[in-house]
C-alpha cells in the first residue's frame, strides 16, 4: 500500500516536472484573458527544461536543454528575476533584439505602432458595474489578443525605449494598468522604478507556455464549507483555450 503510493507520487512529480503542471492565477494582471481563480495547465514541453522546470528550482544543469523558443504572444509562466520563488504568468511582447516602448499608453514595438481596435467593454474587475474599454491589439506575426486600458494616464503609459538584450524576453499582461511585468524594474534606465523588479526575463527563467483553463473558481466561498463549492465555480471558464 505506502509502496504503491510512493510510485503515485512519484509519478505525479516527473509528470509535472517534465510534462505539464498545474498554475493557479492569483492576480487580475491578465484580465480578461485570464481571471483571478483561474487553474490553468502549463506545458514544460514547449520550451525545453531548465532548472526552474523542476521543484524546488535546484540547479541540475545550467541555461536550457531541449530549447525552443517562444513565439510572440505566447503566454507564458516564468520566474520573477528578482526574485525567482516567485512565478508570474505574462504575454511574450518582446523577442531578442526588439525595441519596447509605451507612449501616452499605446505599444511600439521596433519603432512601430501595435494596432488597436476598440472591441466593447467589460467589467473594471468581477462584481464591479464599472466599465473598462476592451481592446483588440494584433502583435508582429499577426497574433490577436484582448487589452484592458483605463483612459486616465498612469506611469507605465510611458516608458524609454528597451532594447531586448540576447536570451531574454519582454513580458506584459493584457490588464495593462494593473501588471508589474517588464515595463517596471530596478536597472537603471528603467521608468517608472519598480520594488519587485521584472524587468527582461532571461530565458533559463521560463517554466512553460499556458495552454489551457482547467477550471475556474471565484473567491467569497470559504474552504470548509464544501456544500458550498459549487458556488464558486465559473462553468463557462473551464476548458478555455489559451493557444494562439
Amino acid at each position: 500500500m505506502i509502496r504503491s503510493f510512493l510510485i503515485a507520487i512519484l509519478i505525479a512529480l516527473v509528470f509535472r516536472s517534465v510534462a505539464y503542471e498545474p498554475f493557479h492565477i492569483p492576480s487580475n494582471s491578465m484580465y480578461s484573458t485570464l481571471y483571478t481563480g483561474d487553474y490553468v495547465f502549463v506545458s514544460k514541453l514547449s520550451y525545453g527544461y531548465s532548472r526552474y522546470s523542476f521543484p524546488f528550482g535546484f540547479e541540475w544543469f545550467q541555461g536550457r536543454k531541449l530549447f525552443t523558443s517562444p513565439k510572440r504572444g505566447d503566454i507564458i509562466v516564468f520566474r520573477n528575476p528578482e526574485n525567482p520563488r516567485i512565478d508570474y504568468i505574462k504575454r511574450l511582447i518582446g523577442l531578442p533584439g526588439d525595441t519596447v516602448q509605451m507612449k501616452h499608453g499605446r505599444l511600439f514595438i521596433n519603432d512601430e505602432l501595435v494596432p488597436q481596435t476598440l472591441a466593447g467593454s467589460v467589467a473594471d474587475e468581477e462584481g464591479s458595474s464599472r466599465p473598462r474599454k476592451l481592446y483588440r491589439e494584433e502583435l508582429p506575426g499577426g497574433v490577436e489578443h484582448s487589452v484592458l486600458d483605463r483612459s486616465i494616464s498612469r506611469p507605465a503609459d510611458d516608458t524609454n525605449a528597451h532594447t531586448v538584450p540576447p536570451h531574454h524576453y519582454f513580458m506584459m499582461g493584457d490588464n495593462r494598468d494593473n501588471s508589474e511585468d517588464s515595463r517596471f524594474a530596478r536597472e537603471p534606465g528603467f521608468i517608472p522604478p519598480s520594488t519587485l523588479g521584472v524587468g527582461f526575463v532571461p530565458e533559463e527563467n521560463l517554466v512553460g507556455r499556458a495552454e489551457i483553463v482547467l477550471v475556474s473558481y471565484k473567491g467569497g466561498v470559504p474552504i470548509w464549507q464544501v456544500w458550498n463549492w459549487w458556488k464558486a465555480l465559473r462553468n463557462d471558464r473551464w476548458f478555455t483555450d489559451l493557444s494562439n
